[in-house]
């Protein structure tokens, strides 16, 4: 079963992230896919971008809860988005919770349609943004950014382009993204790989100080009792023990 569908457009090729039956979670088999996915299109010559987005209503619910990905694994393909030598443009027509947030911040520009919804969930089934937390902290508002983390509310897609989330949005994504895409495709590879690394050196700074702490983070709550209620009361569809 293939998770990540491929299309290319004049020299930009797109990865959907194609599991409808589960919100597009993070799986360990879509993370390794998607992982796969990149290092393709990284190695060919006749890609200038990349644009990552999803079948179905939801661009990524976060870790599936099921099989979740080990957070090494999430970790690396976070940094292979950033690293990749091509622009990564994320295109959102719905909804992004938890690690589907982290995928977003590690892309160079993000687009969604207006009525697109975000919501980091994680403080409500008892863990905590951590590893996506590499790519989020150096790119996103601070203040905008506490909020969301803290409450784990939903917000919308003019909130998340004031948060640092998101680069545009617009009722007709595809519409916004025409000029974007254009422009890399009337950009020279090799300018735009060097122009790219400019741009993340503070990114990767963050991955190299903090992926080790924010990896064992991330290992000690997804393994704490509550953790393990919170994510119990998620499949049982009722409020944890906590709630007051």
């Amino acid at each position: 079963m293939t998770l990540i569908a491929r299309t290319r457009t004049r020299a930009v090729q797109t990865l959907s992230l194609d599991s409808p039956h589960n919100r597009n979670a993070l799986s360990a088999a879509l993370v390794g896919e998607l992982a796969g996915a990149l290092t393709d299109a990284g190695k060919d010559t006749g890609v200038r971008a990349v644009v990552l987005t999803h079948t179905g209503n939801t661009f990524s619910a976060g870790a599936d809860l099921k099989d979740p990905p080990p957070p090494e694994a999430l970790v690396a393909l976070l940094r292979q988005i950033v690293e990749l030598p091509k622009p990564v443009v994320a295109r959102v027509t719905g909804h992004v919770r938890a690690g589907g947030l982290g995928l977003l911040a590690a892309c160079d520009i993000a687009a969604a349609a207006t009525d697109a919804t975000f919501a980091f969930t994680e403080v409500r089934i008892g863990v905590a943004p951590a590893v996506i937390s590499l790519p989020l902290l150096p790119r996103t508002n601070p203040r905008a950014l506490a909020r969301h983390y803290l409450t784990g509310e939903r917000f919308d897609a003019a909130e998340a382009q004031a948060t640092g989330l998101l680069t545009t949005h617009a009722d007709d994504v595809d519409t916004a993204l025409e000029p974007i895409l254009d422009g890399l495709r009337r950009s020279a590879p090799e300018a735009l790989a060097e122009t790219k690394r400019l741009l993340t050196a503070r990114v990767l700074e963050a991955f190299d100080r903090d992926a080790a702490d924010l990896t064992a983070l991330s290992a000690r709550l997804f393994s704490s009792p509550q953790a393990r209620e919170g994510m119990t009361a998620f499949l049982e569809r009722r409020d944890p023990a906590w709630v007051v």
